[in-house]
C-alpha cells in the first residue's frame, strides 16, 4: 500500500487477512473498510515508539501512529509545550494543546479518505501526552472515535471543547491505566478518568500496573484483550 500525505508525517501497517490451507499460508493486504488503530506518542518520542506495538496487534487493523507537530531539541516531538515556573512546577500549554487536538481530528478525516478505513471502527491508542490528547479529542467529538486505549495519562478539562458534556457518548468504549509508581504523571491523577468518565454515563476499565511511566507487557496483553472483547 503506497503512502499518502497527511497534515502529520506518519508511520503505518496495513491491514492483513490471513488465508491458510494444507498447501498455503499467506497474509494479504486488507485494502479498504477496516477497522483502525490510531496511536497518539508522549511528550518528547515520535512516531515510532508505539508503532512497535503494531506487529503484535491483530492483523485485522489498520495501525498508524503519527508525529506530533512540536520539534524537540536535540530530537523527539510534542503535541504540546509543557513549561516551568519558579517552584519548578510543570504545566501545560493549553492553546497549543488544543491546536493539537484539532490537528488530530482533521487527521482522522484524512486517514479516513487517503487510506479506505472504515469510519465507525477508530480506536485512538495513546501514551502520556498522547493519551491526553486522545482523551480530548474523544470527548470533543465522540462521532470521531469508537474506542479510547489511554495508557499513563489523564483528562485535562481545560483542552475540552465548550458544552461537552452535552455530548453523545454512547458508542464510546475506554480502558485507561497507570503505573503505581509513575514520577512523571502521578497516579492520583489518573483515578479520577474512571469516575469523571462515569459522571458523563460512559463506562471505563481502569487498572493500575507495578510500574512507573511505562507499560508493563500486563498492562498491553490486557488492552489488547479488552480491545478483542469490544470490537469482536
Amino acid at each position: 500500500m503506497e503512502k499518502k500525505k497527511l497534515s502529520l508525517e506518519h508511520v503505518f501497517k496495513p491491514a492483513t487477512i490471513t488465508s491458510s490451507s494444507a498447501s498455503d499460508e499467506s497474509s494479504v493486504e486488507k485494502p479498504e473498510n477496516t477497522p483502525s488503530i490510531i496511536m497518539l506518542h508522549g511528550f518528547g518520542s515520535d512516531e515510532n515508539d508505539l508503532f512497535s506495538f503494531a506487529s503484535e496487534l491483530p492483523g485485522k487493523y489498520f495501525i498508524i501512529s503519527l508525529k506530533a507537530p512540536i520539534a524537540m531539541e536535540p530530537y523527539g516531538n510534542a503535541w504540546y509545550n509543557i513549561n516551568f515556573d519558579g517552584s519548578n512546577e510543570k504545566f501545560s500549554d493549553d492553546e497549543q494543546a488544543i491546536l493539537s487536538r484539532d490537528l488530530i481530528v482533521r487527521c482522522i478525516d484524512e486517514i479516513i479518505s487517503a487510506y479506505n478505513i472504515d469510519a465507525e471502527k477508530i480506536t485512538l491508542l495513546g501514551f502520556s501526552q498522547g493519551t491526553i490528547l486522545g482523551l480530548a479529542v474523544a470527548l470533543s467529538y465522540p462521532e470521531k472515535v469508537k474506542n479510547v486505549i489511554a495508557l499513563s495519562g489523564y483528562i485535562n478539562e481545560g483542552i475540552l471543547v465548550e458544552g461537552y458534556n452535552k455530548n453523545d457518548f454512547s458508542r464510546l468504549n475506554f480502558y485507561s491505566s497507570h503505573g503505581d509508581v509513575d514520577q512523571v504523571i502521578p497516579v492520583e491523577w489518573a483515578r479520577k478518568t474512571k469516575p469523571f468518565l462515569n459522571k458523563l454515563g460512559i463506562d471505563c476499565h481502569y487498572s493500575e500496573f507495578p510500574v512507573g511511566h511505562g507499560v508493563s507487557p500486563q498492562n498491553f496483553y490486557e488492552f489488547k484483550q479488552w480491545l478483542s472483547e469490544v470490537d469482536g
